[in-house]
């Protein structure tokens, strides 16, 4: 009797930290764009669908872009708003700055305005999407209204399909 309370105990546990988000509100920080731009993220997404892809480490960011790159080039997610963005909250002051120049360089001029830099609320960013780990990216999908859609971490390799499954 044991054993078999194990397996359906774990998979409530899992869905359970997997859905943080679903109950929560998005935090409304202030966050700036590379192009120098203020933005509140719930407010630039109102309206539209739109992809969210968080990174809180320089691993995370890498495959963060390679989700961003994947979901503009397919034809079947047009229309739909990318979002990318950088925690920096607990990177000290000089680093923050040697970051973000780097990623500015790394960004074509037509993204920056949808590459978003956060320095404050990272704890509610982190229990909001559900962190567990920093060298993933978090990305959610979310409707016009702003109800996530979709959420998942890691490569876009294997989880890009199921995205564009819950588009549709």
């Amino acid at each position: 009797m044991r054993k078999t309370l194990i397996g359906p105990a774990i998979l409530l546990i899992l869905l359970g930290a997997g859905i943080a988000c679903a109950a929560q509100t998005m935090p409304a920080t202030s966050g700036q764009t590379l192009s120098g731009k203020r933005i509140v993220l719930p407010e630039a997404m109102r309206g539209h669908a739109a992809v969210f892809i968080a990174s809180f480490s320089k691993q995370a960011g890498t495959a963060a872009d390679a989700w961003a790159k994947g979901v503009r080039a397919d034809s079947a997610l047009n229309g739909v708003a990318v979002f990318e963005a950088a925690m920096l909250e607990r990177a000290p002051g000089l680093i923050r700055k040697m970051v973000v120049a780097s990623i500015r360089k790394q960004t074509p001029l037509a993204l920056q305005d949808n590459y978003i830099v956060f320095s404050d609320d990272e704890s509610q960013w982190r229990s909001y999407l559900g962190v567990t780990t920093d060298k993933d990216p978090w990305v959610f999908l979310f409707d016009a209204s702003g109800k996530v859609l979709w959420h998942g971490h890691g490569a876009s390799t294997g989880l890009e399909p199921l995205l564009k499954t819950a588009l549709h």
